[in-house]
């Protein structure tokens, strides 16, 4: 099995993706999750370039790794001093680390018009600072920017660089395909002449960007010309277009073309430590991302949905298990009978295809569907519709009414809107009041009051996404609208929605839902431990 050695860049390349920023303690984070997940080398940064990545290294001594090497990451020398004297190499011994990354030209035009100096001056610099860093006990990665360019305008000169790199004693020549427009095939040429002339001396590596949507394609078939080690970012994310996206090529070269690069037990934290990240980032995960996304696994024809019941192998390349993700099931006018079976039976058991109350079901979902719902993206409310249809439903309150009503401009607290409420629960009127930041705050306040004293746990309810879609633009101000709610407890998440013309209306539905999913699953819950 040929080995890859997987280079993550997030915490140095990715961070130059827009809108992104790491703290100390993030990029701390994000290396114990790297290291959890088995990549051979995390990128942690320029240690000469500012004082959070200076500080970062400080710290990073502190921890325990298991599997991944920390790397420093710097340029060559300045052309007009010598290594002693380069500050950046200085800043980049301090960090302590085993591994470095240097990165040099090997494009002549950007020699001679970025750099400003000879061809010959540039593979001085590059063999020099090598050559001085390998003196120092270190392991030398050496990143061959713009090479793929270099390659194609001025060949000769882009395999002297690399060959000057190979004569200070680099470890590892990483191709850099910096501008991120090269073809496939442009790649997998370009990395096999570099591994037939060097690849008996030293490793050969892959650093590819997205700007022509082809990152992974162009990893892979570097690996394919000979490469073993493969550099990106985790999640894709970065500069312009973004990097190579390492949780696609990972799961790639280990499922399916017979490498290694994670420890095999660690396949199953993929889609975890992917979100982890994501997480720490403040990135929402891009839902349709391979392997790792939420709707990666994500089957919604009904066609499909029955084919994949009776064997998953019919539209799945692999097991969503494999990389620690779920199969979904996505509820729709077009999910047809097994889909409905296949959610129902979750909670009665006896209703099978022939039942009759599954036609039903599927007309009550095409109705609400052709009105603006749409249960594929909140199962909680399917739910909430299905027991309603089979008479497993009972409803925790009965509304008499809501008003709500709103100030501008706003008071000094930031407070706006009031919602006044009355409702029975458990035989009893309940009238209550919220005020709070929009009038949906204010009303979800006065449910919350008139509910928790017989219902305590909705204490535990946290909104934590709210989004209004509108679903005909053309009655402008009067038009319809989609409301969906994310709730959690802490320990779970589910989605709710409402539609209707007035906004409030369709929040109030699916702020019922969301409480009432709640209340549900804790009272069933409480049956189950006494059974």
């Amino acid at each position: 099995m040929k080995k890859i050695d997987i280079f993550d860049s997030t915490l140095r390349d990715g961070s130059q993706g827009e809108g992104i920023s790491y703290s100390v303690q993030d990029k701390l984070n994000i290396v114990k999750a790297l290291d959890e997940l088995g990549v051979s080398f995390i990128e942690a940064g320029n240690p000469g370039s500012n004082p959070k990545d200076m500080e970062f290294f400080v710290e990073a001594k502190k921890l325990s790794l298991t599997c991944s090497k920390l790397v420093a990451f710097g340029s060559t020398r300045r052309k007009d001093l010598s290594c002693a004297e380069d500050a950046n190499l200085q800043s980049l011994l301090s960090a302590d680390t085993e591994y470095v990354c240097i990165f040099g030209k090997t494009w002549d035009f950007q020699v001679t018009d970025i750099l400003h100096a000879t061809l010959e001056e540039n593979l001085e610099m590059i063999r020099d600072t090598v050559a001085y860093l390998k003196g120092k006990g270190k392991k030398v990665i050496f990143d061959a920017e713009h090479f793929f360019t270099g390659f194609s305008e001025n060949e000769d000169y882009a395999l002297k660089s690399l060959g000057a790199a190979v004569e200070g004693g680099a470890d590892c020549l990483c191709l850099c395909e910096t501008k991120g427009g090269a073809m496939p095939m442009q790649c997998f040429n370009a990395t096999k002449t570099v591994f037939e002339k060097f690849g008996d001396k030293t490793q050969v590596g892959i650093h590819t960007h997205n700007d022509a949507g082809l990152a992974v394609a162009n990893s892979l078939l570097a690996v394919e010309a000979g490469a073993t080690h493969v550099q990106g970012v985790l999640l894709g994310f970065g500069e312009r277009t973004g990097n190579a996206n390492l949780s696609t090529i990972i799961a790639d070269l280990q499922l399916k073309m017979g490498c290694s690069c994670i420890p095999e037990e660690n396949m199953k934290n993929l889609t975890p430590i992917c979100k982890r990240v994501a997480e720490i980032t403040n990135i929402a995960l891009d839902t349709g991302m391979p392997y790792v996304g939420s709707s990666a696994f994500a089957h919604k024809a009904g066609m499909h949905i029955d084919a994949v019941i009776k064997n998953p192998f019919a539209y799945e390349h692999i097991t969503p298990e494999t990389v620690g993700n779920e199969r979904v099931f996505l509820m729709s006018e077009v999910a047809g009978r097994s889909m409905i079976i296949e959610k129902v039976q979750k909670f009665d058991k006896t209703i099978n295809k022939s039942s009759p109350i599954v036609q039903e079901i599927v007309k009550r979902v095409k109705d609400l569907e052709h009105e603006g719902y749409q249960f594929e993206g909140a199962d909680a409310s399917f739910e909430i519709l299905v027991r309603k249809t089979i008479g497993k439903y009972q409803p925790f309150f009965n509304l008499h009414y809501y008003k709500t009503s709103g100030e501008f401009p706003r008071f000094a607290d930031g407070q706006c809107a009031f919602c006044q409420m009355k409702i029975d629960v458990d035989g009893k009127a309940v009238v209550s009041a919220g005020e709070g930041d929009g009038p949906v705050n204010a009303m979800d306040i006065a449910l919350r009051k008139a509910l928790e004293t017989a219902y305590p746990v909705v204490s535990q309810i946290h909104l934590t996404d709210y989004k209004v879609r509108v679903l005909d633009g053309k009655s402008a101000t009067a038009s319809k609208v989609r409301v969906l709610i994310e709730s959690s407890d802490g320990a779970d998440k589910w989605t709710t929605m409402g539609v209707s013309s007035d906004v409030m209306e369709a929040s109030y539905i699916a702020l019922v839902d969301s409480f009432e999913y709640k209340l549900i699953k804790d009272l069933e819950k409480k049956f189950a431990k006494l059974l």
